[in-house]
């Protein structure tokens, strides 16, 4: 897994160190869209806390003519329309980051990215969320239409995402998912910080998790597995009881359980995820124990 790079502060004689905040851009020729989202929740109290900062841009702003146009008929022929290059390079290169080129000298240590929003994209998962929070700027490209003319990938941008293997109306639902996902992995975002560690796609527990002295922990790292279930009063619900283990202070068996839990639910609903999973001996045999391995396609690490 690839490590963040500590996030950089920024000094003054009132405040003292700071974190810089985190900034998205996101251009799109909806922007009344991203109103509502960015006005509840965990994002309202990381842009009032001054954690994040993100900035809407309105693609028509940059189209000329008299009708704003931004779209145009694709070369070759084939349906819908194309979104243009001008007006996306000019909105870009309006925000003053660094040239694409400036950007890509020096991969490892460039703190800003344009990213292109698009069916055809790599797929955004919690690693590279993990990556994006490393850096202190992105850009965020929202794709309209039959898609956006490719010199605009070549020459302006540094990644092309999708967020599934599924087409959207446009980036904007795919740009808010990008900046959520993001977001709540910066310090300081989440209430407790070991929320964005202890939940599906997150790392594997670095050693036991307990130090000498410290209480017994009852949570296991999910090695990018999906979560355990989880439950809260009433103790019973229609019939239906929370699990007497979760009930009875053992922590080493609510510990053991939770991983249980969370292999099955996996094995159940992504078995995919199984095959590049941090896993013990005793994951394996408990998998085993119930199918894993006997299923069609699948084979045993």
């Amino acid at each position: 897994m690839r490590l963040r790079e500590p996030r950089r502060f920024r000094t003054n004689a009132i405040d003292g160190p700071r974190l810089i905040a985190m900034r998205f851009d996101l251009i799109t020729i909806f922007p009344e869209f991203f109103a509502s989202i960015l006005s509840h929740g965990v994002l309202r109290r990381a842009i009032s806390e001054r954690l994040v900062e993100v900035r809407v841009h309105d693609l028509r702003a940059f189209a000329h003519d008299r009708h704003r146009t931004v779209d145009d008929r694709p070369f070759g022929g084939g349906e819908g329309m194309v979104l243009k290059p001008e007006p996306l390079a000019e909105a870009v290169e309006s925000l003053g980051i660094a040239r694409k080129a400036e950007r890509t000298r020096e991969p490892g240590r460039s703190r800003e990215q344009v990213i292109l929003l698009s069916a055809q994209g790599a797929r955004f998962s919690q690693a590279v969320a993990r990556e994006l929070a490393g850096l202190e700027r992105i850009v965020l490209l929202c794709g309209r239409y039959e898609g956006v003319d490719e010199r605009v990938n070549e020459l302006l941008c540094d990644r092309e995402l999708s967020v599934g293997d599924y087409v959207l109306s446009g980036g904007e639902l795919a740009a808010a998912i990008v900046v959520d996902a993001t977001a709540r992995l910066l310090p300081g975002v989440l209430g407790n910080e070991a929320s964005s560690e202890f939940e599906s796609f997150g790392p594997a527990d670095p050693g036991s998790g307990v130090a000498k002295g410290d209480p017994p922990q009852s949570t296991h790292g999910s090695g990018g597995l999906l979560d355990y279930p989880h439950y809260t009063r009433p103790a019973d619900f229609r019939g239906a009881a929370v699990p007497a283990v979760l009930t009875e202070g053992d922590h080493a068996a609510i510990r053991r359980w939770r991983r249980e839990k969370a292999l099955e639910k996996t094995w159940r609903n992504r078995p995919d995820l199984l095959d590049g999973a941090e896993m013990s001996e005793g994951d394996r045999q408990f998998l085993q124990g119930l199918g894993w391995g006997r299923d069609a396609g699948t084979g045993i690490k």
